[in-house]
């Protein structure tokens, strides 16, 4: 079995143009791989630990240098010699390495980018694609695509409190389908809001970011948009919420600017289960902080 011959991290800038980890990795048998760490824009109070430097002076706080020395000094001689087809070994081995429950002591981008790295080599070393490595010789099935296209919060410049709104495609054998329903319901979505003299420039994540004063809004506008794309809101395609609770919490109440109002928890709850009844939603990602 190949073994891990060198790991070496660098800070490279991601698609918003802040700073994040890319790790190159090489095996024994000459197999090589590399893994940018993905980033977003806002973190769940949940969610692992996404290790930045906290320089002011320097990204404006953002760079990842702490995370590269984590990777170039701590992880790299202590995998370097080991087995790199165990994917699920070394990924527990940097879990006890890091020790922590948040990944905090060596950076969850850390663990990731070399986790990533290793994955891609190893895959390269047996000449299969990625995705047949990780999930075995018949993988053939791709997961329901959750396409996000109305932004808010901290991903765009609008009133809209909640971050993100996105739509599911269900009824499609195929995965090309999917995307040819989600991208018809993307351009109707464009269309009504023109029609509406409302902006269709994009957000953070390229979602159209028009200036609503509530999700409800949003997601008539959506309905409907998946409705004019000749779709069943809800059987056809249905809607998936991300409101990024942990943006909003504030002195134990969530706070709706845009709305001008606030909701304590079990107000936030029964306002997700109103949704729910009145609008096709299936999934709510970081409904709470």
């Amino acid at each position: 079995m190949p073994k891990i011959a060198s790991v070496q991290a660098r800070e490279v800038l991601d698609s918003r143009g802040n700073p994040t980890l890319e790790v190159d990795l090489r095996l024994e048998d000459g197999a090589f791989g590399r893994a940018a760490v993905p980033s977003g824009a806002s973190t769940g109070a949940h969610e692992a630990l996404e290790l930045r430097d906290g320089d002011p002076a320097r990204f404006l706080g953002k760079g990842v240098l702490r995370a590269v020395a984590n990777v170039n000094e701590r992880i790299a001689p202590q995998i370097i010699g080991r087995e790199a087809t165990n994917q699920t070994g070394l990924d527990r081995y940097l879990i006890e390495l890091d020790g922590t429950t948040n990944k905090s002591r060596l950076g969850a981008n850390a663990i990731l980018g070399v986790s990533l790295a290793v994955a891609s080599a190893a895959a390269a070393s047996q000449t299969v694609p990625l995705y047949r490595y990780l999930g075995g010789e018949q993988a053939r099935v791709l997961p329901v695509p959750l396409m996000n296209v109305i932004n808010g919060g901290v991903h765009a410049d609008n009133r809209l409190d909640v971050q993100e709104f996105m739509i599911a495609p269900l009824r499609s054998g195929r995965f090309a389908d999917a995307l040819r329903m989600g991208v018809e319901t993307f351009h109707r979505l464009k269309a009504m809001l023109k029609s509406r003299m409302m902006t269709t420039a994009v957000g953070d994540e390229g979602g159209f970011a028009p200036d609503l004063r509530s999700a409800e809004d949003a997601l008539d506008l959506l309905t409907r948009a998946i409705e004019d794309a000749g779709y069943a809101p809800g059987s056809d395609i249905a809607i998936a919420l991300d409101p990024a609770a942990t943006e909003l919490y504030k002195d134990g109440r969530y706070q709706f600017a845009g709305e001008g109002r606030e909701r304590t928890p079990s107000q936030m709850v029964e306002y997700y289960d109103r949704l729910c009844a009145e609008y096709p939603i299936v999934s709510i990602e970081d409904g709470m902080a």
